[in-house]
């Protein structure tokens, strides 16, 4: 049974997800040193003490993971670096697919204008 639980819904699609868990998995990388491995939509983890599973769709993800002994005493501050890490992977995923880039042809056009207006006369 997992220590640790937790599905989380989002709007990114499934490219869209896998980047974001590869954001999180990043960053509790670097903090847990954690290393992992893509399987399709399932990323397996594990060092010593902690194994755990990610699976990733197009709708949600799914998150367990299991402490070893000595790290079950460091449930509270490993869930909630998680809960915060998969928040705010989600979250900034999210910004990225709602920000609009602007058009290159508006970005030319806007140069094209700058450049070809007269330079004020100074009195």
């Amino acid at each position: 049974m997992a220590d640790i639980s937790l599905k989380r819904t989002h709007t990114l699609g499934l490219a869209g997800a896998h980047k974001a868990a590869n954001s999180m998995v990043e960053k509790l990388g670097e903090k847990f040193d954690l290393k992992g491995t893509w399987n399709g939509n399932t990323l397996n983890f594990a060092r010593p003490g902690v194994t755990g599973v990610l699976e990733v769709s197009d709708r949600d993800m799914k998150l367990e993971v299991t402490l070893g002994f000595m790290l079950k005493m460091m449930k509270g501050p490993i869930g909630q670096s998680v809960h915060e890490q998969l928040d705010k992977a989600l979250k900034a995923g999210a910004a990225k697919a709602e920000a609009k880039p602007v058009p290159k042809a508006a970005t030319k056009s806007t140069k094209a204008t700058a450049a070809t207006k007269p330079a004020a006369k100074k009195k």
